[in-house]
């Protein structure tokens, strides 16, 4: 069975928008154009996961996402025009689980979608976490098994070294892992002033990821200490 997905969202053009590329990725999905109709819809059939815009006319959707919150667990990603840092700390206060900034990529918010489903996942009947063979960050998918990786749908050709790189950082996601610990890890030998080799490795990574020099989206250098995937 599809996996339910709910969008609160005002505006019609935008929440068609989104069940489009959700439907496209398999899933099923319900519109609200308020959140009076959200929380109806929710005792009605309890979605797997909630995509709520902030701006919505009888509720704002911080408060919907703390009425949800008392009684659901499902994921919550939070999509509106407002990027201040105020408003995301805020969302992720009152219980959502992910952000996003209009305008937005709808390939990333499905990835975004997906992710959070897999996390939900993660664990067994008794709580465990699974040991993890494949990893959804934000669209960039990664298979230990199958040494694969996708941004974006979009499959990426890294050497051995550069996927164990990946894999280590986002394995650790964050967490800061220092130049030491990645070369050690990766490596499999004594660090020995390799700083040089562990950088020019992150360079390339981050140049066949397309990320940019300033505010890359996923490795990012915290300086004198290492590298992090948040």
């Amino acid at each position: 069975m599809a996996e339910r997905i709910l969008v609160v969202d005002d505006e019609r053009a935008i929440a068609e928008l989104v069940e489009v590329y959700l439907k496209n990725e398999g899933f099923s999905v319900d519109i609200c154009l308020t959140a009076a109709e959200a929380l109806g819809q929710v005792e009605r059939e309890a979605p797997d996961a909630a995509i709520l815009d902030v701006m919505l006319p009888d509720m704002d959707g911080f408060a919907l996402c703390r009425k949800l919150r008392e009684s659901r667990r499902f994921p919550i990603l939070m999509l509106t025009a407002r990027s201040e840092d105020t408003d995301k700390i805020r969302g992720l206060t009152e219980g959502a689980d992910d952000y996003i900034t209009k305008p937005f990529n709808p390939l990333e918010l499905t990835a975004r979608v997906r992710a959070q489903l897999r996390r939900v996942n993660r664990y067994d009947a008794a709580g465990t976490v699974r040991d993890e063979t494949e990893l959804d960050i934000r669209g960039l998918q990664i298979s230990r098994d199958s040494h694969r990786v996708t941004l974006y749908g979009e499959e990426l050709t890294l050497t051995p070294r550069e996927f164990d790189i990946l894999w280590y950082l986002c394995k650790n996601r964050g967490r800061v892992v220092s130049g030491e610990e990645l070369f050690e890890n990766v490596w499999g030998e004594e660090y020995l002033d390799s700083s040089n080799t562990v950088m020019s490795h992150i360079a390339r990574l981050r140049e066949k990821m397309r990320e940019p020099r300033k505010n890359p989206k996923f490795i990012r250098t915290v300086w004198g200490v290492g590298y992090t995937v948040e």
